[in-house]
């Protein structure tokens, strides 16, 4: 049996992939850090649907959990062929206040652990088996603005880094990027803002989970795909603000 490690399946967006993995035939190791009651939900729906799951827990910002992570999603009969790095975090900073701290803290979880856990999952790749890596970017990398300043430069790391990887790991492994728009409500959001904001893009369409499983579906199918990004955002990338969405009505920040 094939599995898949999603990070940061738990909740939100990972979950939604991880459910979509399990019901396509994939073994999904459900990576949590903090959300462990999601977790468990997320593996006890998969098995409700008739698929398998395991609940891992690692802290991402920790170089030795992340690196021994692969090393803990192995199981008789399953092999890891798949990794999903969702799991990110995404703290309001601005050039003027940025701090090394918060530097650090986005690089690690959002950038240095990609990369060790893609090491490890090439390392340990069966043979006459194809890995696959998807890394979950962002369209603002496709639309700057100095908004979120530390995690936007993580997530330009990983844009890079998923093109570098594809060039490196071929052809045993796979490496593709998706770049969402906005997608769930955030804590910079109420509701009311998040369902205007939610259209704000030149399609006047928002963006769901079910579109950004549909994208990770097109490329675990498609094995002719690597080293790009799938932009999956309405076009919000194409209006060029100078604020962030979260923003936009702002006249000045």
């Amino acid at each position: 049996m094939k599995g898949a490690l999603v990070t940061g399946a738990g909740v939100r967006i990972g979950r939604a992939f991880a459910l979509a993995l399990a019901e396509d035939g994939y073994f999904v190791f459900v990576h949590y850090n903090r959300s462990a009651e999601g977790a468990r939900a997320t593996v006890a729906e998969i098995v409700a649907r008739g698929g398998k799951a395991k609940a891992v827990k690692a802290d991402l910002a920790s170089a030795k959990q992340a690196e021994a992570l692969v090393g803990r999603c192995q199981m008789r009969g399953v092999k890891l062929v798949c990794a999903v790095n969702n799991a990110s975090i995404f703290e309001l900073d601005r050039a003027p206040t940025a701090t090394a701290a918060a530097f650090d803290r986005h690089m690690a979880i959002n950038l240095r652990a990609p990369l060790l856990i893609a090491q490890a999952l090439a390392r340990q790749l069966p043979k006459n088996e194809v890995g696959l890596i998807v890394n979950l970017v962002d369209q603002k990398l496709y639309n700057l603005n100095p908004d979120f300043l530390t995690y936007t430069l993580s997530k330009m790391g990983l844009h890079g880094l998923t093109h570098m990887l594809a060039q490196a790991l071929a052809p045993r492994v796979r490496v593709m990027g998706i770049a969402p728009g906005l997608t769930l409500q955030g804590l910079h959001q109420t509701s009311a803002r998040f369902a205007e904001q939610h259209v704000a893009n030149p399609l006047a369409v928002g963006v769901t989970t079910d579109d950004l499983v549909r994208a990770l579906r097109y490329i675990v199918a498609t094995p002719s795909v690597s080293g790009d990004t799938l932009i999956v955002d309405s076009g919000e990338h194409l209006t060029g603000r100078p604020r962030d969405v979260a923003f936009f009505k702002e006249k000045n920040g």
